[in-house]
């Protein structure tokens, strides 16, 4: 019989998932305990639906985080901190302050613990820094620490 599983069933399969079992296992045992329901036309419609809407939004956010990668090339962030004589910087870049200018200057958002390096940027240079916007789509932000 095929049922599609409404929860985890250990060494069955995953919720949502379309498996076929033995007819008594499922009349004793998963629809009583409501972790299964017959797959029935309208159920296996619903399930194939909700799956294409999984697979349109995976899409669509891949999509816009290679939009954002593309913006993110063309970007160049500027930092004016003030050193002390031995050169060591009064204070830091942290990850907090590049997320913030970047959505106040050119109005890309990315979460701050996406940025890499996690460790503030405590001298003066130029840094590229690698911002992971999806599970397989990164990009690069270049990254000024300048004096006043």
């Amino acid at each position: 019989m095929k049922v599609i599983l409404t929860a985890d069933v250990k060494g069955q399969g995953k919720k949502d998932q379309l498996v076929e079992v033995s007819d008594g296992y499922a009349r004793n045992y998963l629809f009583p305990r409501k972790l299964a329901k017959p797959a029935d036309n309208q159920a296996v419609t619903e399930l194939k639906n909700k799956e294409a809407a999984r697979q349109h939004k995976i899409d669509t956010d891949r999509a816009a985080a290679k939009a954002t990668a593309e913006k993110l090339t063309a970007v160049l962030l500027t930092f004016k901190v003030g050193a002390g004589a031995d050169g060591h910087l009064y204070g830091s870049v942290t990850t907090k302050d590049i997320a913030e200018r970047l959505e106040k200057e050119h109005g890309i958002t990315v979460d701050k613990k996406k940025i890499s390096p996690s460790d503030p940027l405590k001298a003066y240079g130029k840094y590229e820094l690698d911002v992971k916007l999806y599970t397989d789509v990164s990009g690069k932000i270049n990254v000024i620490v300048t004096d006043n």
